[in-house]
C-alpha cells in the first residue's frame, strides 16, 4: 500500500510539472527552440531529477518538446510545414465530425457556450479568444461520443494550442469574425447541410492557417 501511495504521489508531482511547463511554453515564456533540460526543470519547478525527466518525456510525447536520440529536448519549432500539417489534420477530423452532427441536426451545447464567450470579446484580435475557440472545436469532436476519436483529437491539442496562441498572439484574427464564422457553421449543422458546414469549416481553418504561415514567412 505504501509503495502504491508513493507512486500516486510521484504521478501527481509529474502532472503538476507538466502543467506548469505546458503553460510556460504555450504563453511563449519558454520560447520556440529553447532547450529544456532535467536540471532546468528540476530547479525551475523544485522537483527531483526523476520527476523532471518524466515530465519532459510526457511533453515530448504530446509534441510540445522534440528530442533527437541522446540530445537535449527543445521546445518544438513552429514553421510553415508544421502549421499546414496541424491545420489540415484538424480539417480532416473536424469535417468528419460536422458531417455526422449535420446528419442528425445536432448542435453541441458546449460549442454554443464557447462561441458566446468569443462573441462577448467584441471586435478586434484578442488572445483571450484562444481558450474558448479551442473549446468550440473540441466540442464538435466530443459530440460524437467516441472515446477513440476524442483521444485521437486530444493527441493533437497541444500543437493546435501552440499554433492558435501564435495566431492570436500576433493578433491576426478578429474575435467577432471568429464568432460569426463559428455561428454560420452551427447554423449549417442545425439545418442538416453537411456539405456547407464542412466547406465553412475549411474556409475558417485555412484562413487562420494562411495568415499564420504568411506571418512566419515574414
Amino acid at each position: 500500500m505504501a509503495d502504491r501511495m508513493t507512486t500516486l504521489g510521484v504521478v501527481g508531482v509529474v502532472d503538476a510539472v507538466v502543467g506548469r511547463l505546458r503553460e510556460r511554453i504555450l504563453s511563449g515564456d519558454i520560447r520556440s527552440g529553447a532547450p529544456v533540460t532535467e536540471a532546468f526543470v528540476s530547479e525551475a519547478c523544485g522537483v527531483a531529477r526523476p520527476s523532471a525527466k518524466a515530465a519532459i518525456e510526457q511533453l515530448v510525447a504530446s509534441g510540445l518538446l522534440a528530442r533527437r536520440a541522446h540530445r537535449t529536448a527543445r521546445v518544438v519549432g513552429i514553421d510553415a510545414d508544421m502549421v499546414r500539417d496541424v491545420y489540415r489534420t484538424r480539417i480532416r477530423l473536424e469535417s468528419a465530425a460536422l458531417r455526422e452532427l449535420a446528419a442528425r441536426g445536432e448542435v453541441p451545447a458546449d460549442a454554443l457556450v464557447a462561441n458566446a464567450e468569443i462573441a462577448a470579446l467584441g471586435e478586434g484580435a484578442d488572445p483571450a479568444s484562444v481558450d474558448p475557440d479551442l473549446r468550440f472545436h473540441t466540442a464538435l469532436i466530443d459530440a460524437l461520443r467516441s472515446e477513440r476519436t476524442g483521444r485521437m483529437y486530444r493527441s493533437l491539442l497541444d500543437e493546435v494550442r501552440l499554433c492558435m496562441a501564435q495566431v492570436q498572439g500576433r493578433r491576426l484574427l478578429d474575435a467577432a469574425a471568429i464568432a460569426t464564422q463559428h455561428a454560420e457553421i452551427l447554423v449549417a449543422v442545425s439545418a442538416g447541410d453537411a456539405d456547407r458546414a464542412a466547406r465553412l469549416l475549411h474556409e475558417h481553418l485555412t484562413s487562420a492557417e494562411s495568415r499564420l504561415v504568411s506571418a512566419l514567412d515574414r
